[in-house]
Parts: C-alpha cells; structure tokens; sequence
C-alpha cells in the first residue's frame, strides 16, 4: 500500500472519528474454549484454532503455544504494521525485522516464591530496520511507531482490566 492509498483508507475514518469520537470506540474480542484434554486452552485466532497450553518451564511438553509467545507475538505484529504504516505515512522506505523478548521468573506463576512476580519483568522490543533514510527520519518512525502501537502503549499503561466469572451446571 503506498502513501496515496494509505490516506484515502484512513482519511475518511480520521474524518469520522474527529466529527464522531463514539464510533472510534471498538471493541475487539478473543474467545477461548476450556473443553478437552489435558491442561490447554483452544483460542480462536480468526483464522483457525489455535491451542495454548503450559510452558515447558512450567510443566509444558512445548507442543502447545505459551501464552506469554503469545503475547511477545502480538507486540512484535503490532509494532510490526504500526512502523509499516507510519514509514508509508512518512514516505520511507523500510524493511528489516522486529523481535520482542521479555523475562519471567517462573516461581511466581507457579507459586514457588511469593516475591517472585507472576508476569513479565522485562520485556525488551528491538527494530533492524533497513532504509535509505536519515537518521532524523528513523527517530521520528520510531517516536511515532512505540506512540500508536496498541499492544506496546497497552502494556506500558497497564490497562485497567476486570475480571468476572459466570457458573452454570
């Protein structure tokens, strides 16, 4: 998608959202299924299933994905299409890879320590980024790129999140 293009998809949604700041309210949903065997959650991704289940380090035979990938993988799809959007804003040409890493102390998630914090520690979102563009230019993409990256300001901000629960028999 180049710039022209870029602009014609979001400038009537920008416009909408300027004249209507209640319809850029979305809300996006995941479901999950705790039916079947073993200790696993199915997730429906929009394109398939996909099943989650424990860590090796946490028991896990690693034939499952961990959750905690998982969420390393949506920083790095998000930061991913926010730089590709932002560099086609910026008419720059960009390539290259994103990766995410993050630390966890697995006493906490498996209650070993009660000091040890369940979650991420650290978590570490590097850009190789391959341009032809200035070093002003990069700085600026990646100001713009961690500031509209939903998954990235999502947990920077630590979002206020609730937790319910239905029972039935």
């Amino acid at each position: 998608m180049d710039t022209i293009t870029l602009k014609g998809v979001q400038g009537p949604l920008k416009q909408q959202y300027r004249d209507d700041p209640e319809s850029a309210v979305v809300t996006l949903k995941a479901d999950g299924e705790l039916d079947g065997s073993g200790v696993a959650c199915k997730v429906s991704t929009g394109q398939a299933m996909a099943e989650a289940g424990l860590h090796p380090a946490t028991g896990g035979d690693g034939t499952q994905l961990c959750s905690g990938d998982m969420l390393l993988e949506a920083l790095v799809a998000c930061a991913g299409v926010t730089m590709r959007a932002v560099a086609t804003s910026m008419e720059m040409n960009v390539s290259g890879t994103v990766q995410a890493e993050g630390d966890l102390d697995f006493r906490g998630t498996l209650g070993v320590a009660k000091d040890a914090p369940v979650g991420f520690r650290d978590i570490r979102l590097h850009f190789d980024v391959v341009t032809d563009s200035d070093d002003d230019q990069v700085a600026s993409l990646i100001k713009l790129t961690e500031r509209y990256c939903v998954v990235l300001q999502t947990i920077k901000g630590s979002a206020a999140t609730e937790v319910s629960v239905a029972t039935s028999s």
